[in-house]
């Protein structure tokens, strides 16, 4: 059932999709209805109120903030949300070259309640770049890998076009075709897809491995207007000059 509030809910699992314009970032709450233990899935700096304001009003016990990777465009909320949660434990890739509670590796479960997100290595927009599946592999959480109809950049932090190709089609395209994919980033207004759907209809990714390489090579993007405060701040769970 989709509420008024953007919560999808059910017997099993409660899960919130939230958004923050500037840099055009999803951040992720999902929650166990049961035993009220909860995951937030790479929250922003400038809408921690926001967040913090929700779990309590949801009566929430956040257990882990995990980041997706280390981002460049905004400030990870972790290291503040940690002073105003007690117990809660950041989390991010343990080939990031971010200081965490938790340092993250393939096949590594976070768990919440009777559920968990498992972690899949997905490299290539950064070092640290990881996809958190649900346990069911209903749902997938791609962070800057594979985006709606398009993917992360991968010309700067590590960038490299061939282990991101590789990794989206050895770590997210098998999955089912119709497990949800749920990006960090969409610039359009999307919010959701599937893998059958991107497998399928995605420009980039539906290309060769050579043609992709050759597609990445020549985005010409600008560099994120916040990359040299964001991702000193985020190598210390964003704490950093805050």
């Amino acid at each position: 059932l989709l509420s008024p509030l953007g919560i999808i809910a059910s017997r099993q699992l409660s899960q919130t999709d939230l958004f923050e314009s500037e840099s055009s970032t999803y951040t992720y709450l999902l929650a166990d209805p049961e035993t009220k233990e909860a995951v937030l899935i790479d929250p922003v700096l400038e809408t921690m109120g926001r967040d913090l304001k929700l779990i309590h009003e949801l009566g929430l016990n956040l257990k882990v903030a995990v980041n997706t990777h280390c981002h460049a465009d905004h400030i990870t909320s972790t290291g503040l949300m940690k002073k105003q949660i007690a117990g809660l434990k950041s989390a991010i890739s343990k080939f990031s070259g971010a200081t965490a509670d938790i340092l993250l590796s393939e096949g590594d479960d976070i768990t919440f309640g009777k559920h968990c997100l498992t972690v899949r290595e997905t490299p290539g927009h950064t070092d640290g770049c990881v996809t958190l599946v649900f346990d069911d592999e209903s749902m997938a959480f791609t962070g800057d890998a594979v985006l709606i109809r398009g993917c992360g950049r991968t010309d700067f932090q590590q960038g490299c076009a061939k282990r991101l190709y590789e990794s989206i089609h050895q770590k997210i395209f098998t999955l089912p075709d119709h497990c949800l994919i749920y990006p960090a980033h969409d610039y359009l207004g999307q919010t959701v897809s599937t893998v059958g759907e991107e497998r399928k209809y995605n420009p980039r990714l539906t290309k060769s491995l050579e043609e992709f390489v050759n597609i990445m090579k020549n985005l010409n993007l600008p560099k994120p207007s916040k990359i040299d405060i964001a991702v000193p701040a985020n190598i210390v769970c964003g704490l950093h000059q805050v």
